[in-house]
């Protein structure tokens, strides 16, 4: 059986997913939705981010204990983020020999697929819509979590940008926490 990609965002209730510059000031998070986070991060040995995503996490949680009074989820987070395998889908990056950082720029598709089929945890990817929306295209990703916060943007980084293709999907699990965010999973039908 080969490994699961796992798509988590949050959304705005219009299919945003970053505000017209980028903004995520409006992401709504709670005590509870960090320890739903921290289940999938357990069961999952390697992430996968674009460029601007890879840029902003590897900016933060590489030390992200290390400071003063560090939440449970900052220790936990970083002690997982430096210890897995990141793969950033870039063809402007250069690998940099950097610890357990693989830069894909060629036949990224294929690539990913090789990474599936090895033995080992979940892959999960945190935001990266562009890179989602490419796995999404070829069928590579599994599951996807989406984080539905309270709010209507009115425009911004769509969720997903639309090609005219059709991907059938069932609601596995729905999940209410209390700053007012509904997540959904869903699975390929």
């Amino acid at each position: 059986m080969s490994r699961k990609i796992i798509y988590s965002m949050h959304v705005s209730l219009d299919g945003f997913v970053g505000g017209p510059n980028g903004e995520m000031d409006w992401i709504k998070v709670d005590d509870s939705m960090f320890d739903h986070v921290g289940q999938l991060t357990d069961d999952a040995d390697a992430a996968i981010y674009g460029k601007n995503t890879f840029h902003m996490m590897d900016s933060y949680w590489p030390t992200a204990d290390q400071g003063p009074n560090p939440t449970k989820h900052d220790k936990e987070h970083a002690q997982w983020y430096r210890s897995v395998e990141k793969y950033v889908i870039s063809t402007t990056l250069k690998n940099t020999g950097a610890d357990k950082v693989t830069i894909i720029g060629k036949n990224i598709p294929e690539r990913i697929a090789q990474l599936k089929a090895l033995p080992g945890k979940n892959i999960l990817i945190f935001g990266s819509p562009s890179t989602a929306y490419l796995l999404t295209q070829h069928g590579l990703i599994d599951e996807y979590r989406l984080f539905v916060n309270p709010v209507i943007l009115g425009s911004g980084i769509p969720m997903f940008e639309h090609n005219g293709q059709t991907i059938p999907l069932k609601l596995r699990e729905t999940l209410q926490f209390a700053a007012g965010v509904t997540s959904l999973c869903y699975e390929k039908a």
